[in-house]
C-alpha cells in the first residue's frame, strides 16, 4: 500500500515515513516557532471554510494540512487547547470581529486571501469583487429605507435595489452585515414629525401586539397590517426629526417590525417576498447598532435557508449571528440561534454537528434568560428546544428518536402558543407513523386537526399535508381513513377561505 506523503508542519519539507514527529529534524533542533505553511492556505477546502466563516473547520483543515498540533495552534493564537478542541468540534464559536482578526493574524492569513472574508469562493473566478459587492453595499440608512420600501411594494423602477439572494450572494450579504461600519442617523435639521420616546413606545407596542396575535392564531391577515405599520416607520425614518440616540431606537423598532412582517409573509407561503423583508430588516438592525436585532434578522434568514433555500445558508447565518452577540449575556438568544444552526446541519445530514448544537442549546436554555436577552424572545423554553430536536431527528431519518423528543416536548410547550404547538404535534404524528406506529400517529393527528381550527398559516398547512401523506402509507389501519377524510376536508375548506 502506498504511504501518504507527510510534510513538516514548520517548513513544509517532506518528512520521512519513519519520522513519527510532525516536523523535520532541523526544525526540531532549532526550535523554530510553528507556522502554517502557505501551501495549506491554498487548499480549496481551506479557502471555502474561510469564505463561509466556518473557523472551526478552518482550524481543523489547517492543522491536518500543516501537521500542527492543537498545542502549536495555542502557541500561535493564544487560545487554550480545550477551546481549540471545542471550536473544531462545533461546540464553541469565535467571540466577535476582534477575536476573528486575532485568530487569523496568529495563523498567518496571507494578505491576498483576506478578500475571501467578503467575497464567497463560488464568485472568485466568475465576477469582479466590485460587482459581487453591489447588492450588499452600501450599508447606509438611505439604502436601508429604500430596500424596505421596495420589500413592502415600492415602485417597480427601484426593485433592482434589493432582489432575492441565494448562494454566494446571500452569504456575502450576511457577512457584510457583521463588518460594515454603522452610519450616523441624526436628522435634526428636518421639519418633519419629532420622534419622541412616547411615540417610539407606542410604535413598539403595536409590533409586540401583532407578535402575540401571530403566536396564538397564525399569520392570517397580519402581513398586510404589519406592512402598513412598517410604512409608517419608514416614513418617520425618511422625514422625521430625531437625534442620534432616537434615530437608533427608531431603526430598532423598524428592524423588529420588518422581521415580524417578513415572518408573517413567510408563514403565508410568500417565500421570496419574505426574504426581501428579512434582508431589509437586517439593514435596519445594522443601522440600529443592536447586535441582538441583527441576530434576530439572521435567525429568520436561517429559517428561510433550511426551509426553502440552501441549508448551508442557515448554518452561516446562525454562526455569524452568534459571533456578533458574543459580548452579550443572552443565553436564550444563543440557544435559539443554535437550534437554527442545528436545523441547517440536519438538512445537510451533518448529524454530529446538529446534535452538538442542540446539546449546547439545551444547556444554555436551562440557565434561563440573561440580562441582555431581548424582550421579543419570550418564547424560548425547553419545549421549543425539544421540539427542534424532534424536527432534526426527522430530517436525519431517525423517526423513533423524533417521536420521543416530541412526546417530551408536548408536556412543556406553552398551550397559549397554539400555532407552534400544532406545528410540533403535526410533526410528532408524522414521526410516529414513520416509526411504524399508525395508531399513535393517527391519534396525535386527530388532536392536531382539532387544534388548528381558526389558525391561518400556510406553513402549518404544509405540515398537515406531510402528516396526511404519511398516513396514506397505512390505508389498512382502522384509524387512518377517518384521519384522512377529516384532514383532507379541512385543508380543502382552508384553501377556499
Amino acid at each position: 500500500m502506498k504511504m501518504p506523503i507527510r510534510v513538516c508542519g514548520k517548513c513544509g519539507n517532506t518528512l520521512s515515513q519513519y519520522n513519527p514527529d510532525p516536523m523535520c529534524a532541523p526544525c526540531s533542533r532549532t526550535g523554530t516557532a510553528p507556522t502554517v505553511p502557505d501551501r495549506a492556505w491554498r487548499d480549496e477546502q481551506v479557502q471555502r471554510a474561510l469564505a463561509t466563516w466556518d473557523f472551526g473547520e478552518l482550524l481543523r483543515l489547517l492543522r491536518r494540512r500543516s501537521g500542527l498540533s492543537q498545542m502549536d495552534v495555542r502557541a500561535l493564537t493564544g487560545l487554550t487547547q480545550s477551546y481549540i478542541s471545542d471550536l473544531e468540534n462545533g461546540r464553541k464559536q469565535l467571540g466577535g470581529r476582534d477575536s476573528i482578526i486575532d485568530l487569523l493574524n496568529g495563523l498567518g492569513l496571507p494578505s491576498d486571501l483576506r478578500p475571501l472574508l467578503l467575497t464567497p469562493l463560488a464568485d472568485r473566478h466568475q465576477t469582479a469583487v466590485s460587482d459581487t459587492l453591489d447588492p450588499a453595499m452600501p450599508w447606509t440608512a438611505d439604502r436601508m429605507v429604500t430596500s424596505l420600501e421596495v420589500a413592502v411594494g415600492g415602485p417597480m423602477k427601484r426593485r433592482s435595489v434589493l432582489t432575492a439572494l441565494s448562494g454566494a450572494g446571500l452569504t456575502q450579504y450576511v457577512l457584510q452585515s457583521a463588518i460594515a461600519p454603522t452610519e450616523a442617523l441624526a436628522a435634526d435639521t428636518r421639519d418633519g414629525t419629532r420622534v419622541t420616546k412616547p411615540l417610539l413606545t407606542s410604535l413598539q407596542t403595536t409590533t409586540d401586539e401583532l407578535r402575540q396575535l401571530d403566536a396564538s392564531s397564525g399569520s392570517g391577515t397580519l402581513a398586510s397590517t404589519a406592512k402598513q405599520h412598517l410604512k409608517v416607520l419608514l416614513g418617520l425614518m425618511k422625514t422625521g426629526t430625531y437625534d442620534e440616540r432616537t434615530g437608533r431606537q427608531l431603526a430598532a423598532v423598524t428592524a423588529d417590525t420588518a422581521i415580524q412582517t417578513g415572518w408573517y409573509t413567510f408563514d403565508g407561503g410568500k417565500h421570496e417576498e419574505a426574504q426581501r423583508l428579512f434582508l431589509g430588516a437586517l439593514r435596519a438592525a445594522h443601522a440600529s447598532a443592536d447586535s441582538r436585532l441583527r441576530a434576530g434578522a439572521l435567525s429568520f434568514l436561517a429559517i428561510h435557508g433550511y426551509s426553502v433555500g440552501d441549508p448551508r445558508e442557515a448554518v452561516t447565518a446562525a454562526r455569524t449571528a452568534r459571533q456578533g452577540i458574543s459580548d452579550q449575556d443572552a443565553p436564550s438568544l444563543h440557544a435559539m440561534l443554535l437550534t437554527r444552526q442545528a436545523r441547517g446541519h440536519a438538512r445537510l445530514r451533518e448529524e454530529r454537528h446538529a446534535l452538538a448544537a442542540l446539546e449546547e442549546a439545551e444547556a444554555l436554555c436551562a440557565n434561563g434568560p440573561g440580562e441582555d436577552d431581548p424582550h421579543w424572545l419570550y418564547w424560548i423554553n425547553p419545549g421549543e428546544i425539544l421540539g427542534q430536536r424532534g424536527s432534526c431527528f426527522l430530517e436525519l431519518g431517525r423517526p423513533t428518536e423524533a417521536a420521543t423528543a416530541f412526546a417530551t416536548a408536548r408536556g412543556v410547550l406553552s398551550r397559549e402558543e397554539t400555532r407552534t404547538r400544532a406545528q410540533f404535534l403535526s410533526r410528532a404524528a408524522t414521526a410516529q407513523m414513520r416509526a411504524g406506529d399508525a395508531d399513535a400517529g393517527c391519534a396525535t393527528g386527530q388532536e392536531v386537526l382539532t387544534m388548528v381550527d381558526g389558525i391561518q398559516s400556510a406553513r402549518l398547512d404544509e405540515h398537515l399535508r406531510s402528516m396526511l401523506r404519511e398516513a396514506r402509507q397505512f390505508t389498512n389501519a382502522a384509524p387512518v381513513r377517518p384521519l384522512l377524510d377529516r384532514g383532507e376536508a379541512l385543508l380543502k375548506e382552508r384553501a377556499l377561505a
